[in-house]
This record gives structure tokens, C-alpha cells and sequence, in this order.
């Protein structure tokens, strides 16, 4: 197990010097954030950050990530020009030592939560989903106006309407058409470079607004794993993305893919799945819903040797900065992933 941190950048509030005294940690997580989506990242930029993190004694050997153009995700005309561009910055990023690429296939939102700093009874604060505030959203509509993440950031509201209209008209099977489209160019290039290539689950696992999701539960992984059936081609398992829902069985899946070897990266985040929704917490088991011990367990057991970071943290002691990535509460995930991985493997 290689303990990750991701970091974004100069910047990031959380500093390198911050991440380097959190014991055990071993990679920084990060990636070149100035250059649009799909377009080739520069050599000079990645080689930055390469110097920026062995400065501070650490590995930059995962990036979080390489987005996926839109025009991919559609099937466009004008995607062979982003799928000869991505297979461009897997050549280069592979040339600085990076091993692996974490990515998704989620039409428009990365990941939605409806509150980014919910207040919980100790004081701290956590993201969160509910689905009544998401029912009260429709994208097509001009005066439907809850922020989510990624929303006005990364669209206009009449290019969202766009987007999001193009993608309520594809169905899930023509989704899954564009993702095998992509992988069978970009899984031969990462194989050439030795990088592996883990993909990340639907944030949360379910359809919004009324989107295809596919990377969402085990069929579905399974079915993902056969598109192009080599080990580069894995997966990041993300407790948090999973476990928000009550039919995924974390544990049992970690086992499962650890032992075929195509778990990349792991995120590690405990949740409290509600009724309506879910909270993030915590990372000790007894915060949330989830069995921490039972999924680092089942990865060991497995022989699961590759990257996991703690997952997004709550604000604690008065932090501020980017919602779920301050390091109070994540510096303090690590330390239990750590203790955990001991425990388990003197056990």
C-alpha cells in the first residue's frame, strides 16, 4: 500500500510541506490544471510539478486526472482529435515516472452534492446529497438556480442546457458504445507505457437529471472490465461513490477486484447513507456507514500493493479552503488508514 495526498497546485491552501510531515505518505496526487480540457498538457508544466514534489521528498506517480473531453463522452465527430490528445499526455506524464491515471466517464458533473459545508452535531462541517434539494433542480430551466459543483464553473447556464440536453437524449448502451470506443485507443498506448489507467465511479452512483451513468455498481464494473479485458485497464475504487449506495457491497467488491488485480488507486471516504441521501464523515468506521476495516482488510488480504489517499475530509478546527480537500480531517484519515494497514498486516 503506497499512502497518497492529493494536492492541487501552488495554489492549494495545503502546501507540500504540510503533506510531507503527515507520517507515511508516500505520493502526491495532482495534475496540471491551467490547459482546457482536452488539449495536451505541456512538457515543461508536468515536469514542474515533478521537481515541485520530489522537492519536498516525495513521488509523483498518480495523476487525479486526465480529464475526458464532452465531445469523447457524445461520440462527436471531433473526438479522435481528444482521444489522440489524451493518448499524448499518457505518453508524457508516463515520461515523468507517473504510473498511474485516475479518470471518469460522467456526463457534465464530476461529482454533485447539494451542500458543501453542512453543519454536523460536533461542529464540523461535511459535504452532503439530499435528494429533495436535487428534485428541486432541472438544468433546462432558466430559473432553477442551486449551485452544484462544477455548475457555473465549468458552463455557462445556456451552454449547461446544451450539454445536458444532448446527453438526456443518449441512452446508457450508446454511453457504454463511446466509453469501449475510447479505451480501445488509449488502453493499447497506456500498456506501451506502463501506466496503469483506473477509472472512478459515478459520484454518487445513480443518474442525475436524468443522465446516463454506468460506472455506478458490481455488474457494471464487471462489464467495464471486459471492454478492453487487460490489467492496465482497472479501476479506482472509491468507497464514498459506492458505498452512498445501500446495494454495493464495498468489501465484498474490494475483495473481488483486488484479487484480479485491477484495483489501481483507492479513495477511502466513510459516508452516513440516509433515507434521502448521504453525508460524508469521518473516516473512522463507528462515523459512518461503512466498515473501514473490512475494506482495507479485503484489499490486504487480496494482495492490493497499489495507491489509496483518504478521500475528501470535513472542515474541523476552524479550517477553511476547498470543500472536502483541508487537511486537518484528511491528515487525520491518513494517520487511520495507516494504523489500520499496520494492524491488519502484523494481525
Amino acid at each position: 500500500m503506497k499512502l497518497s495526498f492529493r494536492w492541487y497546485g501552488k495554489e492549494d491552501k495545503v502546501t507540500l510541506q504540510n503533506i510531507c510531515q503527515i507520517p507515511g505518505m508516500h505520493t502526491v496526487v495532482s495534475a496540471v490544471y491551467d490547459v482546457p480540457v482536452g488539449e495536451v498538457w505541456s512538457k515543461e508544466s508536468i515536469l514542474g510539478l515533478k521537481r515541485q514534489i520530489e522537492a519536498a521528498n516525495l513521488h509523483f506517480e498518480v495523476v487525479e486526472s486526465i480529464p475526458v473531453h464532452e465531445d469523447i463522452k457524445l461520440g462527436k465527430s471531433t473526438r479522435d482529435r481528444y482521444i489522440e490528445n489524451y493518448c499524448e499526455n499518457i505518453r508524457r506524464v508516463a515520461q515523468a515516472g507517473v504510473r498511474c491515471i485516475c479518470y471518469n466517464f460522467m456526463p457534465v458533473f464530476d461529482w454533485t452534492r447539494t451542500e458543501l459545508a453542512h453543519r454536523l452535531p460536533d461542529g464540523s462541517t461535511t459535504l452532503a446529497y439530499y435528494q429533495e434539494q436535487v428534485d428541486m433542480v432541472n438544468p433546462l430551466e432558466s430559473d432553477s438556480d442551486l449551485t452544484l459543483p462544477g455548475w457555473d464553473a465549468s458552463y455557462s447556464r445556456d451552454q449547461l442546457k446544451s450539454v445536458v440536453a444532448e446527453y438526456q437524449s443518449m441512452t446508457e448502451d450508446a454511453l457504454w458504445d463511446n466509453l469501449q470506443y475510447f479505451l480501445k485507443r488509449v488502453i493499447p498506448v497506456s500498456v506501451e507505457c506502463g501506466v496503469n489507467m483506473a477509472i472512478h465511479e459515478d459520484d454518487p452512483c445513480w443518474s442525475i437529471f436524468g443522465l446516463p451513468r454506468i460506472i455506478t455498481d458490481e455488474r457494471n464494473l464487471d462489464r467495464f472490465l471486459k471492454l478492453v479485458d487487460v490489467p492496465n485497464n482497472g479501476i479506482t475504487l472509491c468507497t464514498g461513490s459506492l458505498g452512498c449506495s445501500g446495494r454495493n457491497n464495498v468489501a465484498k467488491m474490494a475483495a473481488k477486484y483486488a484479487a484480479m488485480g485491477r484495483i489501481h488507486f483507492v479513495h477511502m471516504r466513510n459516508v452516513a447513507v440516509l433515507d434521502n441521501g448521504f453525508e460524508e464523515r469521518a473516516h473512522l468506521s463507528a462515523c459512518g456507514t461503512l466498515d473501514m476495516y473490512a475494506i482495507m482488510k479485503a484489499l490486504y488480504d487480496n494482495g492490493f500493493d497499489g495507491y489509496i489517499r483518504p478521500d475528501h475530509g470535513r472542515m474541523i478546527w476552524g479550517e477553511t479552503g476547498r470543500p472536502g480537500y483541508g487537511l486537518y480531517d484528511r491528515a487525520l484519515g491518513a494517520t487511520y488508514l495507516n494504523g489500520l494497514w499496520e494492524a491488519i498486516s502484523k494481525g
